[in-house]
């Protein structure tokens, strides 16, 4: 393939925690693919099967880009830098308008970071394929419970996005599209949506966290709604995610932790399930840990889930449990879970694809394993911590500019700068975008303008009645000439 194809291949279907700062149609795809392929004047049949593009990217036998594997540069060292001196005066408050040194950023953007919850995106599939009820509930779960797990060890944050930037992303390969748009500044909400490319699902929501300094950590307090629907079987779920706390922000090597009650409704058929996030406790002992259940509209208890976010999740039936529970306190036998290949593979359909890690999940015999986190990459540590998925969603290659919207996260230059390992260029960017953002919203308070979003409308979430950011449609009809300026 030319390099612009492979660029098609990747954004087109078949044939394509908010940081600190300063300041239903999508369109046809067959229509969207033939607007681009115009655009960047393309011979559909020019193409090359080989296994090579241009003797240097290897792609995969269907066709398939390989995403890349490692960041330009290796992360910079934040031990020459104090946070403390910049969050000393802000115990108590909310940190949205505080100024963070770029230092301590990731160089990816919020409405990125949120779209990593597509990294497991092989449990919605699951969801789809299931004809049981609860075990569609229990892939459900297993998705609440991952989309999280990308949080791990991810002590940078990411950069705030600016009033009107986007993100989108299609893998074909996973079987997916997904656009944000972060629709306010102050307070800072993204929004977001996704679907399959086989039309199987629908993904969306908006995010605004609320942030506060506590003298040693620092807490995100998540609000907004996580809403899936599984269109085949006219199913809606909903839920919120844990609270997420950042420790040793003065001194010390910092950690998180996640915590609180995640309520996962079918609105649909009345089913609930209660997973209990719980805190690390005083000795540690509950650091990661998961615990839930699965019920049913009357109550009735239908399994057991429990876990580690960081690591895995399981389920069995309640008496199972109970006894085992029981049978702990007695000060019986405990076994240690060990990866097992044959346990994965007649307890997961993705076993391939399983990474053989060492748990600290004390198995209960019986059980069945709904979902285990993917191994990082080797060098994860000198890149900010970045699974392989979150590696390759700043990639830009040649010929993709034509094809994003100008407010896409992959154009902004502070991150660029920042991912290529120029510290110095990425903050002065990033004060210049500011500065920029700042006057614009002067200009518009002058001149008695309000800004408008848009991909994404203000209304009311038709499963749980609460204010949500909905998706306006459009984005794939790639007519961009209407986007704000903000880079």
């Amino acid at each position: 393939c030319s390099s612009e194809e492979e660029t098609i291949q990747k954004l087109l279907p078949y044939d394509f925690y908010t940081g600190f700062d300063s300041d239903n149609s999508s369109g046809d795809f067959s229509e969207a693919n033939h607007k681009v392929a115009e655009m960047l004047d393309l011979d559909p049949h020019q193409s090359n099967r080989t296994g090579k593009h241009n003797g240097e990217t290897e792609i995969q036998e269907n066709g398939i880009k390989r995403h890349r594997t490692s960041l330009p540069a290796p992360m910079f060292s934040r031990s020459d830098f104090s946070v403390w001196s910049i969050l000393k005066k802000c115990i108590g408050l909310e940190l949205s308008k505080i100024t963070m040194p770029i230092v301590f950023n990731e160089p990816l953007s919020f409405l990125q970071r949120i779209t990593e919850y597509m990294e497991h995106i092989y449990l919605i599939n699951k969801a789809c394929s299931h004809a049981d009820p609860l075990e569609r509930m229990q892939a459900v779960a297993a998705f609440a419970v991952s989309a999280v797990a990308s949080q791990w060890e991810r002590t940078g944050k990411p950069f705030n996005p600016l009033l009107g930037e986007t993100y989108e992303l299609t893998r074909e390969d996973l079987g997916f599209r997904f656009i944000s748009e972060q629709v306010s500044h102050h307070p800072p909400i993204s929004a977001f949506y996704s679907e399959g490319l086989s039309k199987d699902f629908i993904f969306h929501g908006s995010i605004y966290p609320k942030l506060k300094f506590w003298g040693k950590s620092i807490e995100a307090e998540p609000r907004g709604t996580i809403t899936l629907e599984l269109l085949k079987h006219n199913e809606a779920y909903t839920w919120t995610n844990p609270t997420c706390c950042v420790h040793n922000v003065i001194i010390g090597k910092l950690w998180l932790e996640q915590y609180g009650t995640v309520e996962i409704v079918n609105h649909s058929t009345g089913d609930k399930c209660v997973l209990n996030f719980k805190p690390c406790g005083l000795f540690g002992k509950e650091l990661h840990r998961v615990e839930g259940y699965i019920q049913d509209k009357n109550r009735k208890k239908l399994c057991v889930i429990y876990g580690k976010w960081t690591e895995c999740l399981w389920c069995t039936d309640p008496t199972t449990y109970e006894t085992y529970k029981k049978n702990e306190k007695r000060g019986g036998e405990q076994k240690k879970l060990k990866p097992s290949e044959d346990v994965i593979k007649s307890e997961n359909d993705e076993a391939d694809d399983m990474p053989e890690v060492q748990d600290t999940v004390q198995f209960i015999p019986g059980s069945k394993l709904l979902w285990r986190i993917n191994c990082r990459p080797p060098n994860s540590s000198q890149m900010y911590n970045f699974t392989s998925f979150a590696v390759s969603l700043n990639e830009l290659e040649k010929g993709m500019e034509a094809i994003l919207a100008p407010t896409d996260c992959r154009l902004r230059p502070d991150i660029r700068n920042m991912e290529n390992g120029n510290m110095d260029v990425a903050s002065k960017e990033k004060e210049r975008l500011e500065e920029k953002q700042r006057a614009a919203r002067k200009e518009r308070a002058k001149d008695e303008v309000e800004w408008h979003t848009r991909w994404f409308h203000q209304g009311t979430n038709p499963y749980t009645g609460t204010s949500d950011w909905l998706y306006s449609g459009g984005y794939f009809d790639r007519n961009f000439s209407d986007c704000p300026d903000i880079y």
